[in-house]
């Protein structure tokens, strides 16, 4: 079974601010993503950046065999969404944006506006696999690339910069700490019974602090001497595969001329034992080949593909 995580990058139709200006070159962009998506033939696809549901649908059309799509009905200002493609049918666990009960609103701008919920929904399901149920969250967590008032993506000095690099950060901790929680309910007490993945765009590296919040209990990370050796922890933990990403491999986004990886998936104890592989892009292609993004977004509008790789694992029965 291949699962993944792929970020499709303004998946509008056309016509419209974010999308491509004409039918042409949003029937490129079908084109070059069904093909991914077809070679990766995944189980099951946690996609991120839906701007419209008509949209995924045209792409699903162009895929071989049948698909089933769930979408989270929670979008931001760009109205863009988490969501799923599968192979089999999908029950919808929790479609939520909520920060969790005791966490207070984060300030998100000079004026002293707050954020008190997350800018998209996470979405989790639960599909029927050979081995069993499978439980899957989909999130895309606050962008690192930042946008300033009046819809400027460049500050007017660096004091600005500071302020708003400090409010996406707390945005973004804020997001995975809600995120965590919904990985805790889907656990449901013990990884070590159930398999459960989060997978998604989380807008920063392995070791960034947003990620790691995401792992529960410390240690056992894998390539540890902790990970062979069982502990109480295992219950309640999530591993990050990017170890057993080939390091050639390990990236998902091209910023500013830097690899990085920003896309994980995660898994419980249950799951992360019966992974035999995991990569970026195309299985059989080697090294993604990515255009190099910078600071504005609107840089990239029409164009073919998306500028993420997907990231994927095979986990056996």
């Amino acid at each position: 079974m291949l699962l993944g995580t792929w970020n499709l990058e303004n998946l509008y139709r056309p016509g419209g601010e974010f999308g491509p200006r004409d039918k042409a070159a949003y029937e490129t962009k079908l084109a070059a993503l069904a093909a991914v998506v077809t070679e990766l033939d995944p189980a099951l696809l946690g996609v991120q950046e839906v701007g419209e549901p008509e949209a995924l649908r045209d792409l699903v059309g162009m895929l071989p065999g049948d698909w089933h799509v769930a979408l989270s009905e929670h979008r931001d200002g760009r109205g863009i969404r988490v969501g799923f493609l599968s192979r089999t049918e999908l029950r919808v666990l929790h479609d939520t944006d909520a920060f969790p009960a005791k966490l207070a609103p984060v300030q998100s701008d000079d004026e002293g506006g707050t954020a008190s919920k997350s800018g998209r929904g996470f979405l989790a399901v639960e599909t029927d696999t050979a081995a069993g149920p499978l439980r899957v969250a989909v999130a895309h967590l606050k962008s690192k690339l930042l946008s300033y008032p009046g819809d400027r993506f460049n500050p007017r000095d660096e004091g600005e910069r500071a302020r708003y690099g400090a409010y996406a950060l707390y945005r973004r901790a804020a997001e995975a700490t809600a995120l965590r929680a919904l990985a805790d309910v889907l656990l449901a007490g013990d990884g070590r019974d159930h398999d459960v993945a989060v997978v998604g765009d989380l807008n920063d590296e392995v070791q960034a602090a947003t990620t790691q919040i995401l792992l529960g209990p410390p240690g056992s990370e894998i390539g540890t001497p902790g990970f062979q050796v069982k502990d109480r922890g295992d219950a309640r933990r999530l591993w990050n595969v990017a170890p057993l990403i080939p390091a050639e491999q390990r990236f998902s986004r091209v910023n500013s001329g830097r690899r990085e990886l920003i896309d994980h998936i995660l898994c419980s104890h249950r799951l992360v034992h019966r992974v035999t592989g995991a990569g970026t892009g195309r299985p059989e292609a080697g090294s993604p080949e990515l255009p190099s993004v910078g600071a504005d977004p609107q840089e990239r509008r029409g164009a073919a593909g998306s500028d993420h790789a997907p990231v994927w694992v095979r986990v056996g029965d």
